[in-house]
């Protein structure tokens, strides 16, 4: 729920943000190479327990584990203690949080002992192997999506979808390290290697404002719940306070995947700020590596503890800047504005109650943005529609692309669960066309209308026939068609069907529900398109749940070239076409479309009918 006005302390603080002088960006510290850690040492780390205020714990050195996240990567196997660290073991949120030995600055705590381990032993990223991280530039490239068949089928959609989340892991392999292991580590008698295989990064809160609690949970699934642990929060009256003084190491900070009426986010904290560039949490947030996340201040409402993880219950706040890159040992990027992001508009309109509008934005990425898309238009289905019974949805709305217009989207979805094939109508091309292999897409926009009424609107076509003489070249005659409702009901529609006046001998014609339909021409002759003219023409055409599509089709034969469907060709040509492929795909067509008409209805139409037709002349 959004709180909408602050407490008097709260507005003090705002106050006195407004009327201080900005304080210098604090000097960059010293720091201490690895090579100089020695068991025994003591350290001081920093970190924020609650509110938006510093506090200090207590490092005691254990020993360096090398190569134990990768070759040439170490790891400070470190005690804390302080605070609450004695009940909670290692906090998630507390990633970054820096540690210094002597003044100097050793690295980030970023690693645990796995779950269920109380043990507040963790894992200190070399500061070191942090700031190289932060030496990339440079676009990413497209990460390899499932092969995209036109024209599109549900079975696509969900390809597509499943393609958007890819699977991270970091590798654990070790050598030998001089560890000490006293009573109080709880260690003693493990090996290096022992100790190495059991630390993981720490988990990073997934803050979530406005969601549902099993759509946060799919969320947090589908980036491996390892990895993220999705915590409630809402909006922070407290923005104020943690904005209160300039951002300093120890702070915590956020990494904003969606914000507006829904917020969704990553909290951590800030290990060193350096010339405006900040870096943090000491472990990938996804392992993307060049992205544009905004980054922003956050707040810290408590500690949470967990035998299964303890986590900071925090809220991210205002945008200070951009994460530019997230890499393994570091996400870093620059104070200052934030980065662009894709603005998107749902209005929700119910059989019962009044209409809703909601405005969130998005970040720009071919992983986060198929995915935030799909997790907020779920939740927002899910939150003012029932999620269990018999529903539909009528989706109608546009997705606009800089340099390429736009996609159409209207479609209907009913059953038990519509909302996620709602959902995954409107992310499944979003998705092919952030990983296309032409050329980068940028979406500049989505806006959405989403009617819902709370009954099945299903109708299966249950049989086809013309009314009238003998079709003849040239005539019009009337087919008959026959759809049954979920409820039983006949409904009998007409559509005039003209035959071309050079036609004649066997034709058929085909009528078939939009899912039936995209079937068959996929078995028939789909393809991979070739440009990102042909995939936005191909989902604009793409079949409707709620058309039938009515084809005339005679047996010349024909082929789809390079995405191209290319009907009524010479056997002449169609042997060159096949014996020489080395300038594109070539599929065959067994018939020609001579004609094609579409029926809207009310419905979700299932099924498909063939009727021959005899055409000649009198």
């Amino acid at each position: 729920m959004k709180v909408r006005s602050l407490t008097l302390a709260a507005a003090l603080v705002a106050l006195a943000v407004v009327t201080l002088p900005a304080a210098p960006e604090p000097a960059s510290p010293a720091t201490m190479p690895v090579s100089a850690i020695r068991p025994g040492m003591v350290g001081i780390g920093r970190t924020v327990f609650q509110g938006a205020a510093l506090a200090d714990f207590k490092v005691h050195i254990l020993g360096v584990l090398a190569n134990v996240i990768g070759p040439r990567r170490n790891l400070i196997l470190a005690r804390l203690e302080g605070g609450p660290l004695a009940d909670t073991g290692v906090i998630a949120g507390m990633s970054g949080s820096p540690v210094y030995i002597d003044g100097k600055l050793i690295g980030a705590v970023s690693y645990a002992l796995g779950s269920f381990s109380k043990a507040p032993i963790a894992g200190i990223t070399p500061i070191g192997e942090m700031t190289d991280s932060a030496h990339y530039d440079g676009r990413r490239a497209v990460s390899a999506a499932a092969a995209l068949r036109l024209p599109l089928t549900p079975e696509g959609v969900a390809r597509a979808l499943r393609a958007a989340v890819s699977s991270w892991a970091a590798p654990f392999a070790s050598d030998p390290a001089d560890i000490r292991a006293d009573g109080a580590s709880g260690l003693a008698g493990m090996t290096a290697g022992q100790v190495g295989s059991l630390l993981r990064p720490i988990a990073t809160p997934l803050v979530m404002s406005g969601f549902d609690p099993s759509v946060g949970s799919l969320v947090a699934d589908a980036l491996r719940s390892d990895a993220f642990l999705p915590v409630s929060a809402g909006s922070a009256a407290q923005a104020a306070v943690a904005a209160a003084h300039p951002l300093q190491p120890g702070d915590a900070i956020g990494v904003n995947l969606v914000s507006g009426d829904l917020s969704l986010g990553g909290v951590g904290t800030v290990t060193a700020i350096e010339n405006g560039h900040v870096y943090a949490f000491g472990h990938p947030l996804y392992n993307l590596g060049p992205t544009e996340f905004p980054m922003t201040r956050a707040y810290v409402y408590t500690i949470l503890p967990s035998l299964y993880s303890s986590t900071k219950i925090a809220a991210t706040t205002d945008v200070i800047g951009t994460f530019q890159q997230d890499r393994a040992t570091a996400i870093s990027g620059t104070l200052g504005p934030g980065p662009a992001l894709i603005p998107i508009h749902v209005s929700l309109k119910a059989q019962r109650g009044p209409a809703h509008e909601f405005q969130f934005q998005v970040v720009r990425d071919q992983l986060f943005t198929p995915l935030m898309t799909y997790a907020s238009i779920l939740n927002t289905l899910a939150s003012y529609e029932r999620q269990y019974g018999a529903a539909t949805f009528s989706v109608k709305g546009t997705a606009t692309l800089k340099g390429h217009g736009e996609i159409h989207f209207e479609d209907m979805f009913t059953g038990d669960q519509p909302s996620v094939g709602a959902a995954a109508y409107i992310v499944g091309p979003l998705t092919f066309l952030l990983k296309n292999d032409y050329e980068p897409v940028e979406i500049q926009g989505l806006n959405i209308s989403i009617t819902s009424t709370e009954e099945p609107r299903t109708a299966r076509l249950e049989r086809i026939w013309l009314d009238g003489v003998r079709p003849r070249p040239g005539t019009t005659v009337p087919l008959k068609v026959l759809l049954r409702t979920f409820r039983g009901e006949e409904i009998v529609r007409t559509v005039a069907i003209t035959i071309p006046a050079w036609a004649r001998g066997h034709l058929s014609l085909l009528v078939s529900a939009g899912s039936r339909l995209a079937q068959i021409e996929q078995r028939q002759g789909g393809s991979e398109p070739h440009s990102i003219g042909q995939i936005v023409r191909e989902l604009n055409d793409a079949p409707k749940n709620n058309r039938l599509y009515v084809q005339l089709l005679n047996s010349d034969p024909g082929a789809v070239v390079n995405g191209e469907r290319l009907q009524g060709l010479p056997p002449s040509v169609l042997d060159v076409l096949a014996s020489d492929r080395s300038n594109g795909s070539f599929a065959p067509l067994g018939s020609a479309t001579i004609g094609e008409w579409e029926l809207s209805t009310d419905y979700a139409v299932s099924g498909s009918r063939v009727v021959a037709l005899d055409v000649g002349q009198d």
